[in-house]
């Protein structure tokens, strides 16, 4: 019962007689939250609050742990989601949920349809400023796939090569909302909210020599931007980007909703 729809679905089938409210009952008795054994709370109810179920932080837990948080949230979820997973991680995990999948650029470990199909409207649209900010690009690129969005990438195109973004600006210009990754001085995101009409979210990443202080020179250059319009999450926070990204397109899409009642948009 993790999704508005199907919390709807038991109701009305309560409603009709179709379900028995100890049936009903039983489908709700961890509602808020479900324990596995003694080390894990898993939030069920996390995406009826804010449209996006609960993932896994990978750091810190052992296989055995990921493997058993993941089999309980595959009873309420299509998708669950552990991210910062190592291959060596990945294959004792897998030993134990053979059906996981694994994006090894991107080190996220899913249960997942093998087709992802996107269900909001809108694009989000994901710029990196080098090869080496791709981890962290590509982990907002799956987490928005799997979340139910349409992504377009362009990667390496930064501020050193400045004609290489220059000659893709179509994808800046046709872009609902940006995703901007980028180490270094971490200049990108400014050059592209310069450009763009769209929310701008920038992502630092620990890429650079010495004085950028693992992600530090980025986060700072970013969060003294002189172009308006960009936010900036956390230093390598590739999800937290594209967790934000996709609440912009569905509160655009819930507006769009509101203003017009006969379009319907998923939730």
């Amino acid at each position: 019962m993790s999704t508005p729809e199907a919390l709807r679905q038991l109701l009305n089938a309560v409603a009709q007689g179709k379900v028995s409210p100890d049936t009903a009952l039983e489908k709700l008795k961890y509602f808020d939250f479900e324990p596995v054994e003694e080390f894990a709370k898993i939030d069920h109810h996390r995406a009826l609050r804010t449209g996006f179920p609960e993932a896994i932080w990978g750091p810190g837990k052992t296989p055995e742990q990921i493997a058993q948080i993941m089999q309980t949230m595959r009873q309420r979820s299509r998708v669950v989601m552990a991210t910062r997973i190592e291959p060596a991680v990945y294959d004792q995990v897998r030993s134990l949920v053979p059906d996981a999948v694994y994006y090894p650029m991107a080190r996220i470990c899913a249960i997942a349809p093998l087709t992802l199909t996107p269900v909001h409207p809108g694009t989000i649209t994901l710029l990196s400023a080098g090869t080496a900010d791709l981890p962290v690009a590509e982990e907002a690129a799956i987490t928005a796939e799997l979340a139910g969005f349409q992504v377009q990438r362009l990667w390496d195109v930064g501020v050193a090569g400045i004609h290489r973004l220059l000659n893709n600006r179509h994808f800046v210009q046709t872009a609902d909302v940006l995703i901007v990754v980028a180490g270094m001085e971490g200049a990108l995101p400014s050059v592209v909210a310069g450009l763009a009409d769209c929310p701008v979210i920038a992502v630092p990443t620990s890429v650079g020599y010495g004085a950028s202080f693992d992600g530090l020179a980025a986060l700072l250059t970013m969060l003294n931007s002189c172009a308006a319009g960009i936010g900036v999450v956390n230093i390598d926070n590739g999800f937290g980007a594209a967790v934000l990204a996709g609440q912009i397109l569905r509160t655009a899409s819930r507006i769009t909703v509101e203003s017009n009642p006969l379009k319907e948009y998923p939730n």
